[in-house]
């Protein structure tokens, strides 16, 4: 459950007053998150998405926000947050900062054909571009230096032959980090966690439309490249081995690269950011798994999903970048 902040429509209609969005049509709880309180909110004048953020602060709250807004300026399909009378995209209800944003149309597609594989990569790279100019820096929160912090801590936890395979890894990706190719990837604000549930989708399963990119509360600032590998990490493989299929990973990569060419050193950094995606999302659900909040209410993933990849990643060498 996803509402943690019952939200009355006594609430929204003050809360409205604030705004210029219309009078309250419809308010709906949303079951699907595991951070934040989000209803779907409907006014005489649009769709809305109302969301309580439980975990952020007003204080880390305006990169992700006015990130979102100014894609959402340059026509990227993102929820656009709603601007008060006051100037401001941020206020406060039930003692918790809260935005009112646009709802996206379509839904997610569980099971992605190349064709949405195609779409998905066509608009990261466009988003890519379009936040070249974006004025604030946040620096990806769960990148290495967070993964360097967790690492010690989930390792009591892990049989002798996953603790080699995470320190040896983890390692490597110091080192790398060092280089001059890695210095050289193009960076700046990336979505981080474009996971399959994140991508929204009109039309049908076999013409689909892009409905449009949702939840950037992992955004930040790193390499693009990182950005792409952690998407074609969920998007083109074979759910149960984490063996890439290469004509959805085909179809992600020339399409992006269509749009945004890839440079010769993310071209020889492919492998290394395909084992740092992997990595990520491996320490990450092992620190949920073991060492989970005290609040938290859904059960985590399980880790072995993102050691299997891992593995796949450094012992199987993947399609090349076009």
């Amino acid at each position: 459950m996803a509402v943690f902040t019952p939200v009355s429509d006594d609430d929204v209609r003050a809360l409205l007053t604030r705004y210029t969005l219309g009078e309250l049509v419809s308010l709906r709880g949303i079951t699907a998150g595991i951070e934040n309180t989000n209803y779907f909110l409907t006014t005489t004048q649009g769709e809305y998405v109302l969301t309580l953020f439980e975990v952020l602060t007003h204080e880390q709250l305006p990169f992700y926000i006015e990130l979102m807004h100014h894609l959402a300026q340059r026509h990227i399909p993102v929820p656009e947050p709603q601007t008060l009378r006051d100037g401001t995209r941020l206020t406060i209800l039930h003692d918790k900062p809260c935005a009112i944003v646009t709802r996206l149309s379509g839904g997610y597609e569980p099971a992605p054909s190349a064709a949405h594989c195609a779409l998905a990569g066509t608009t990261l790279a466009q988003a890519h571009l379009a936040a070249r100019d974006f004025g604030i820096k946040q620096p990806n929160l769960r990148g290495l230096s967070w993964w360097r912090e967790t690492t010690p801590k989930v390792l009591p936890f892990l049989s002798g032959e996953q603790t080699a395979l995470l320190r040896e890894t983890l390692d490597e990706q110091i080192r790398f980090a060092d280089t001059d190719v890695y210095r050289a990837l193009p960076s700046g604000p990336a979505h981080c966690d474009l996971f399959r549930d994140n991508v929204l989708f009109d039309g049908t399963f076999e013409m689909p439309r892009m409905g449009g990119f949702i939840d950037f509360y992992f955004a930040g600032c790193d390499t693009w490249l990182f950005d792409v590998a952690v998407s074609v990490n969920d998007w083109c493989i074979e759910r149960n081995t984490g063996v890439f299929d290469t004509e959805k990973l085909a179809a992600w990569l020339n399409a992006y690269a269509a749009t945004r060419p890839f440079t010769n050193e993310e071209k020889t950094a492919w492998p290394m950011l395909l084992q740092a995606a992997a990595l990520r999302f491996w320490v990450s659900r092992l620190y949920d798994f073991y060492l989970p909040r005290p609040a938290q209410t859904l059960k985590p993933h399980d880790p072995r999903h993102f050691e299997r990849i891992l593995h796949e990643r450094r012992t199987t060498a993947a399609l090349a970048l076009p």
